[in-house]
């Protein structure tokens, strides 16, 4: 295995990958290494490309420096053997593709004179290796004939920055490519107008969560104020389009038609669930800044920093102000009690709604038995989100330290734990989407269903 980068002490490292036992050494290059990749044949090659504008090339194991190659003129951004191993080629800021002889590494002729307009980030082998797909800051790809380095196909993948495309892959049938707004383009070598699938997920964390009324649409929101719909069933997936709130979304709930937003631009917002983007004409702009958002009756709750807001119909209709920090709030949909947490005094407060007014109702210790008698203490960091399913019967949370527990209520002794739900990521949210499948959502970017088993499976708390 090879690992290259910016390190302290070298921009580069060999290692077997089962003992992590040393094969070789990375030198030869003065700034950091972008790129590295294996020959896949005998005699052994190593290659990497680095920022100083070079392509280095190791001969092993055990892998030492053999020679550099000075064809660009900027940062080399990728390199990639052939499947074969009988070709490399690399790309560079420069806009230039080359491809050399992968045993003695002579160069071979360049692709293309430039082959883009703007840096080239990545360069991918068709499994015969015949052709190669490059992608281009300049907001194109484009599939090249290896022996005669001509123009097959140009892909235009738009006109702005987003567009620019930063990687690409030949997986199999499919030519993939990643633009800068992190969307994964399916290309059509048939038609390279259009796309054959785009699907667009966050490239931020994911902040909120939350169901369409039928149950069949998934929302998801991000640290960077996206929202993306998913088909619950087939996974296809698609943008929410419009002005929204350019920032981070603190809370989201769907009612009847509309789809309501809360971002710490200190708004609320609504997305037309028919036509998936923002209504232009309702935005409501709130005294500070909201930290959740629920909906009883059409009726739009938010907590923020020192009040609660109800609005409807694109108005506000009441203001309660309060004298603590607010960080959550939820609605008891059998009698529409208001549930607000408190982050500055560790209680829950929980009002009545009557009408449009709130009146205070009683208050809860957040650190107090709310449940039963039994400690539910498996987590072994902050717990950030509880979720019941749809018959009342489980609880799962999501928790700091990347697992996710399932608790019997019907059984308190047992529970499941799902380890590294997120791997290396928090969980942010989770929603069930039915009685045995739970949806979560994490810091990593990435929106997980889970099939649930039924608690007669779980083990017994410790």
């Amino acid at each position: 295995m090879v690992v290259v980068g910016e390190g302290r002490e070298r921009f580069g490292h060999v290692f077997m990958a089962d003992t992590g036992t040393s094969v070789g050494e990375i030198s030869g290059q003065s700034k950091p290494i972008n790129s590295c990749d294996f020959k896949p044949s005998r005699p052994f090659r190593l290659i990497t490309g680095s920022e100083d504008n070079t392509i280095a090339i190791f001969e092993g194991p055990p892998f030492k420096f053999k020679m550099t190659k000075q064809e660009h003129s900027r940062f080399v951004q990728a390199v990639r053997y052939s499947p074969t191993g009988n070709l490399f080629a690399s790309a560079g800021f420069d806009g230039k593709v080359f491809i050399y002889d992968g045993n003695t590494s002579d160069l071979v002729g360049e692709v293309g004179s430039p082959a883009h307009q703007g840096g080239v980030y990545g360069v991918a082998w068709k499994p015969d290796g015949t052709q190669i797909l490059t992608a281009s800051g300049d907001k194109t790809c484009k599939l090249w004939d290896v022996e005669t380095r001509t123009l097959i196909t140009e892909f235009h993948m738009g006109s702005t920055v987003d567009d620019q495309q930063v990687s690409c892959l030949w997986q199999g049938d499919h030519l993939l490519s990643v633009s800068l707004s992190g969307f994964i383009n399916y290309l059509n070598v048939n038609d390279p107008t259009k796309p054959l699938r785009i699907v667009k997920g966050h490239n931020k964390p994911i902040t909120v969560l939350t169901l369409s009324p039928d149950r069949e649409t998934i929302y998801t929101g991000s640290h960077d104020g996206y929202i993306t719909n998913w088909n619950a069933k087939t996974g296809e997936n698609d943008r929410v389009s419009g002005q929204g709130h350019g920032n981070q979304i603190n809370g989201m709930k769907a009612a009847e038609n509309l789809l309501y937003t809360a971002g710490i631009d200190d708004t609320i917002r609504a997305v037309d669930i028919a036509t998936n983007a923002y209504s232009e004409s309702l935005t409501i702009k709130l005294d500070s800044q909201p930290r959740g958002l629920d909906i009883y009756n059409n009726i739009v709750i938010t907590a923020s920093l020192r009040q609660i807001n109800l609005t409807q119909d694109g108005r506000k209709i009441s203001k309660l102000p309060i004298d603590y920090e607010a960080s959550c709030v939820g609605v008891n949909p059998s009698n529409g009690d208001v549930a607000v947490g408190s982050s500055s005094d560790n209680k829950v407060y929980i009002y009545n709604q009557s009408g449009t007014s709130l009146t205070f109702k009683t208050e809860l210790e957040h650190l107090g038995p709310l449940a039963h008698n039994r400690e539910w203490g498996f987590h072994n960091a902050r717990v950030n989100t509880v979720a019941w399913n749809t018959d009342s019967t489980l609880v799962a949370s999501g928790s700091l330290d990347t697992t996710i527990i399932i608790w019997s209520v019907t059984n308190p002794a047992k529970h499941t734990i799902i380890k590294n739900a997120h791997p290396q990521s928090q969980i942010t949210r989770l929603v069930w989407l039915d009685e045995e499948n739970l949806i979560s959502v994490g810091q990593d970017c990435n929106t997980k269903i889970w099939r649930i088993e039924p608690p007669s499976s779980y083990r017994l708390n410790d």
